[in-house]
């Protein structure tokens, strides 16, 4: 990315199920879902967002593999987004295990979000 306009942040979680995915984009979604850019287009290069260019980075604290990447790009409508992922986050208890919400351990995972606008 040539120069970053802004930067949001977020953070998502799964309480039960030990899904990194639903984290990541619970996160990402907590990122843009409380912003307008309203002259955004003002500031990308001959004024399209088809030139836009969106950074996501994920500090995730487990199960890295198992992240859908595909999906977390998803929630962006516009732009061409790339996604980096980092160990962080935190895995903690959520003090139960709940069997019919897929739980295979009492931990809840916390994904943290950083997303790079720019072009």
């Amino acid at each position: 990315m040539k120069q970053i306009l802004f930067i949001q942040t977020g953070t998502g979680m799964d309480v039960h199920g030990q899904n990194v995915t639903k984290a990541s984009v619970r996160a990402v979604e907590d990122a843009i879902y409380q912003n307008s850019m309203p002259g955004i287009e003002k500031s990308l290069p001959d004024q399209k967002l088809e030139n836009m260019k969106i950074n996501v980075r994920l500090a995730v604290p487990l199960d890295r593999s198992e992240l859908d990447t595909d999906k977390v790009k998803e929630v962006l409508p516009y732009g061409t987004v790339t996604v980096d992922v980092t160990d962080g986050g935190m895995a903690t208890s959520s003090g139960i295990i709940l069997e019919d919400k897929d739980d295979e351990n009492d931990l809840m995972y916390i994904v943290n979000a950083a997303v790079e606008v720019g072009y």
